[in-house]
Order: structure tokens, then C-alpha cells, then sequence
């Protein structure tokens, strides 16, 4: 038995080996060479500048209208299709501008500038028992993108982060700073939030917030052909809901017919299963990520391997199998997932997002297309996440116009131009399934669908394009995605 387990850790290190020899540690790089998270395209930028203080951006700002320089805006670099860098821009780095600058805990609203990462604000509210209404899943992006790309998060009472947006600071290409609500510049709010930084710099922000509930999650086994009924009848409207998600297997061979879904819902002190005495006191704390190198060695596995991620899918499985076993938890703790097992560095690959945004009754009738997509494309999914979305009508560039199932997926492609070309072509493939079914796609991510599709998918697209150069007529700020789609450009 010794042997056998000697030969088992054998086999386990070489493959640990073998899949770390194939990521390769970042070089030297020149630092005027900016990327995003996920690697598909580097630009030189003429001028960095890190954006600790107000007056240096209104600065970087006007020297770059003095010099005719275009401007463009980063935050953690997650979006995926060019948003965050120009090519010879002043590139403002927005991460340094992160300070609190107000919490009302009578009105339950907070004040921060615009590179605070979520993660921060957790920290700072958590002591008050507040927590955030809207934010993505993971809680390492800074606000100013955030609001830039229009967010969701897992809260099925709120749509994007518009609806928890009070109000604004804007700094335009003028270098001068305009306040921004539904009540002042109204027209902006809707075009800002979701406009990714082509209308200005987001200064700071006042945003809603909510209770720090403890909730008590709840796992349940579904198809995905009864996913949309079981949304209508047990999710949406649901006062003791707080968040909840559901993932699809991604597993080669029988993709997508398993599904789970994973519901937190609200208890109080009176409900049987509170946790009594000092447990309460355990509840509050903020926990961190455990098990990073196990969870990355896992999706290593699935990235490499057909049998990783059958092996992968197997544990979540018995993990999500385990009906009795009642988690008892935080709103704060239960939106701080693990992410950093994420992290990914290779030469020769990469992982990519996408996120389809579709109408509930047609979500069964979009995986079907999306499974066959993907089996005929061989393309490495590696998981398929859900959110419920629900209606919402503000912004511009809006993706819920009515109740949505997002659909968010990650894939591992290569990074050489026959990998790109190919996973351009299977992405035009996956957004006209979703156009077929009335539904849309997140502009967060690369620009590979087609102009076409774009006109469908966001009819006021090119409204968009034509209010951008009345508010900034010298295209001060700029971006891949809109010199991509703008056909003036």
C-alpha cells in the first residue's frame, strides 16, 4: 500500500510540475506596455500616470488636451476587449485614487473615489453591519470599472449597479469636474455607468447600501429545462432571498445536463437554525480565501486535461450533494468567493470570459444551441455560471430590458493567432444564438463579435457613439471597443 501511495504522489507531483512548466513567469517589461487580464493584445501608452490625487488628474488631463493626446482609464484591468488602454494615450492608473471619503449609516450610503476595490469597502463597513447591494461575484475590481461596465452581481432583488448609483463626480475632457445624477446631468448618468470611460474620469462615487444579513444557503439539484420556472416560482420576488447563483457542468460529453443551483436566504434570531452564543460572534469577521494552490492545481488539471474536469465536476458534485450540511453565513463573507485561485500567467494560453445575457423562458433553448456551439468548436469551457438579472431601464448601453438568466462562462484558448481567430469565430457563433433568442452580450468582454451584432444586440449603440462625440468632440477618451464599433473612427 506504502508503494502505491508513494507511486500515487509521484504521479501527482510530475503532473504538478508538468502544468507549472507551462506557465511561464512574467519578464521584465517595459511598464509603458499595458495589458489586460487576459493577454490578448499589448499597447504602448505615451505617459502613466498614477492617479493618487485629484488635482494630478485634472492635470494628466489637460496636458494631454495641450499636447492632443488621447486619454485613456484603468482600474484592476479585468474587462477584455481593450477598454482600459490606448495606444500612445496618458494612461491614468485609478488604482492609487482609493480612499472613503463618507458613510451615512443612517441613510445607509457610502462615498468612495473611484479606484477603491470592493474588497476595501467590505473591509471598511463590515464593523457598521452594512454590506454592498450590487457588485460582481469577486470583490477585487475597483469601483470606477465597475460602475464603467454597468455590473450585476448575485442579489436577484437588484438589476446592474445603476440602481444602487446615487450620484457621481465627473472629469471631462476640459479638465472640468461635472456632478452627475438622475437629477443633475441626468443624461450623462445613463451614459457613464455602462460607457466605459469614454465620456470622462469617474472621480468619486455615492452608492446605496444594505444590511449585513446572515443567511443560510441552500444547494438543490435542477435541469436546466426547469431552471426558468423554478426562477419565476422560488427566486424572483422572494423577500427572504438574499443572493443566489447556480453553475452548469462543463463537463466534455455531458455538458450542461447537470445543474445545481446555490440559494442564501435570510434568518434571524428567532429562526431554529441561528447559530446561539459565541457562535454568533464567529459569524461577523471577514474570512479570506483558503486553499489557493489546491483550487489552482484542480483548474490546471481541467484546463489541460478532459479527465481534470470530469475530476473537477466530481467534487463539486459531492461537495454540493451534501444537502444537510447547512452553511450558516454573512452577506459580506458570502460576496467574497474565492478568486485568487484564478490567477493564470502562460505563454501559450489564456482564460477568457463571456457572459450572455438571456430572457428566462428562452434559457433552455439558448443552452441547447450554446452546448452544440461548443462541442462542434472542441472550445476548452472550463465552467458556466448563472445569475438571475432582473428587468432594469436606466443606462444607455442596457442589457436587462426585461428578466434575464446570465450566463457566464469561462474558456481557455490559445494564445497564438490560430487560437484567437478561432475563438473569435465560435464567439460570433454563441452572440447570434443569443440574438435568436432575444437576448444580448456583455460588452465587458473581447470585441469579437461582429458590428452587425452589436446593432442588434444594443439598438442604441450608435446613439451611444453619436452623444459620445457631443459630449467629448475632440474623442479626448478613448478606447479599443469604441474605435472598433464607431463608424467614424
Amino acid at each position: 500500500m506504502k508503494k502505491k501511495h508513494i507511486a500515487s504522489l509521484s504521479l501527482l507531483l510530475a503532473l504538478t510540475i508538468l502544468i507549472i512548466s507551462s506557465s511561464s513567469d512574467q519578464a521584465t517589461e517595459n511598464p509603458h506596455f499595458i495589458n489586460d487580464v487576459s493577454r490578448l493584445q499589448s499597447v504602448h501608452v505615451q505617459e502613466i500616470v498614477e492617479g493618487k490625487e485629484e488635482q494630478a488628474l485634472i492635470d494628466a488631463v489637460l496636458m494631454a488636451k495641450k499636447q492632443d493626446l488621447k486619454v485613456s482609464i484603468a482600474g484592476a484591468r479585468h474587462s477584455q476587449g481593450g477598454h482600459a488602454f490606448y495606444e500612445d494615450s496618458v494612461w491614468l492608473n485609478m488604482k492609487g485614487y482609493d480612499q472613503v471619503l463618507s458613510l451615512d449609516e443612517e441613510s445607509k450610503t457610502i462615498t468612495v473615489q473611484s479606484g477603491i476595490t470592493w474588497e476595501a469597502i467590505q473591509e471598511y463597513i463590515n464593523p457598521y453591519a452594512l454590506s454592498i447591494k450590487v457588485m460582481q461575484s469577486s470583490n477585487i475590481f475597483t469601483i470606477g470599472g465597475s460602475l464603467s461596465s454597468n455590473v450585476h452581481g448575485r442579489d436577484p432583488k437588484f438589476g446592474p449597479i445603476i440602481d444602487t448609483v446615487e450620484s457621481f463626480r465627473l472629469l471631462n475632457g476640459d479638465g472640468v469636474v461635472q456632478h452627475v445624477s438622475r437629477e443633475e446631468n441626468a443624461e450623462l448618468f445613463e451614459l457613464v455607468i455602462g460607457g466605459f470611460g469614454l465620456f470622462g474620469v469617474i472621480l468619486d462615487v455615492t452608492l446605496e447600501l444594505t444590511d449585513n444579513d446572515v443567511y443560510m444557503s441552500k444547494t438543490e439539484s435542477i435541469t436546466y429545462e426547469d431552471y426558468p420556472s423554478y426562477i419565476n416560482s422560488h427566486i424572483k420576488n422572494q423577500e427572504d432571498v438574499g443572493l443566489h447563483f447556480a453553475r452548469l457542468s462543463a463537463t466534455p460529453g455531458s455538458l450542461s445536463e447537470e445543474m445545481y443551483t446555490t440559494t442564501f436566504y435570510t434568518i434571524d434570531e428567532e429562526d431554529p437554525v441561528y447559530p446561539q452564543g459565541a457562535n454568533v460572534d464567529e459569524l461577523w469577521p471577514l474570512v479570506e480565501e483558503k486553499n489557493i494552490k489546491r483550487d489552482q492545481f484542480f483548474l490546471n488539471l481541467a484546463r489541460s486535461y478532459d479527465w481534470g474536469k470530469n475530476a473537477v465536476w466530481y467534487l463539486q458534485q459531492k461537495l454540493y450533494s451534501n444537502a444537510d450540511d447547512v452553511q450558516i453565513i454573512t452577506r459580506n463573507n458570502a460576496m467574497r468567493p474565492p478568486v485568487k485561485f484564478l490567477d493564470y500567467e502562460s505563454t501559450k494560453d489564456t482564460d477568457i470570459l463571456q457572459e450572455y445575457f438571456i430572457p428566462v423562458n428562452e434559457f433552455p433553448a439558448f443552452v441547447e444551441k450554446l452546448k452544440d456551439i461548443v462541442e462542434d468548436e472542441e472550445l476548452n469551457l472550463l465552467n458556466a455560471t448563472v445569475r438571475f438579472t432582473p428587468e432594469q431601464h436606466e443606462a444607455y448601453l442596457n442589457y436587462a430590458r426585461e428578466d434575464t438568466l446570465a450566463i457566464v462562462l469561462l474558456f481557455n484558448h490559445p494564445l497564438s493567432d490560430e487560437g484567437k481567430a478561432h475563438m473569435e469565430q465560435a464567439t460570433i457563433q454563441m452572440v447570434e444564438a443569443a440574438i435568436e433568442v432575444d437576448g444580448t452580450y456583455y460588452l465587458t468582454y473581447q470585441t469579437f463579435p461582429e458590428k452587425g451584432q452589436l446593432e442588434q444586440a444594443y439598438p442604441a449603440i450608435n446613439t451611444f457613439f453619436e452623444r459620445k462625440r457631443e459630449y467629448d468632440p475632440e474623442e479626448r477618451f478613448m478606447n479599443y471597443f469604441y474605435e472598433t464599433y464607431d463608424s467614424s473612427n
